[in-house]
């Protein structure tokens, strides 16, 4: 059985103190670290942008997970990868040509992702399967951290996952938004083997990190 793995969103870590944030995360047992980059255009927030990255890269050796919630996004790809991103997954909205957006990624020596939106049809992945490391299904909307899970998306996780099979390659099955202790077990076992989660890893502070990554493994 794959090992399921925990990538916390730092959307909903102490923003006065993200180094140590970060450093109690890789303590905990975190896989990866999630950073969620809004634009408040493409979506209705702002978060961080390449110089916070490039800040964070020094407080830990886990593989920054960076989320693009950009658009356009194709002129920030390299500002992204030099400042330390090791994944880069961006939505087909978000710019005219994800085929060469997701070889742009590769390129760079970065893992492509492509994310889909809970409206976005499972079938936007088919044409550039094979340039992806990474397939990211959004269970809220994007924007804000702390939304409430959407059940529809667990058929889009298992399509995913058919899709992932098939195709023979190795390919993260991530899930994002609103991925808890009561929703943890639905998302596994439709095919998800990378979770998101915010609030369900950072509540109770640092020293309840580790107990709440643990639980979300299952």
């Amino acid at each position: 059985m794959t090992k399921v793995r925990i990538s916390p969103s730092i959307l909903s870590a102490d923003f006065s103190r993200l180094g140590a944030e970060i450093e109690a995360l890789d303590k905990a047992g975190a896989d990866f670290i999630h950073i969620d980059v809004m634009d408040g255009h493409y979506v209705p927030n702002i978060t961080l942008g390449p110089p916070i990255v490039k800040a964070l890269r020094p407080h830990t050796k886990l593989p920054f997970d960076v989320h693009l919630m950009i658009s356009p996004v194709d002129p920030f790809l390299e500002a992204f990868a030099e400042a330390g991103a090791d994944g880069i997954t961006v939505h087909p909205e978000a710019g005219p040509h994800i085929h060469r957006t997701l070889q742009h990624i590769r390129a760079l020596g970065k893992r492509p992702g492509i994310v889909l939106n809970p409206g976005t049809p499972i079938d936007h992945i088919d044409p550039v399967l094979d340039l992806v490391d990474l397939v990211l299904i959004m269970t809220v909307n994007p924007g804000f951290g702390g939304q409430s899970f959407i059940y529809s998306q667990l058929k889009k996780i298992e399509a995913a996952a058919e899709r992932i099979a098939k195709s023979g390659r190795h390919i993260d099955l991530e899930v994002d938004g609103g991925v808890n202790a009561k929703t943890v077990k639905d998302v596994i076992n439709a095919g998800a083997d990378l979770l998101v989660a915010g609030t369900a890893v950072f509540q109770g502070g640092p020293d309840q990190y580790a107990a709440n990554i643990t639980a979300l493994r299952g």
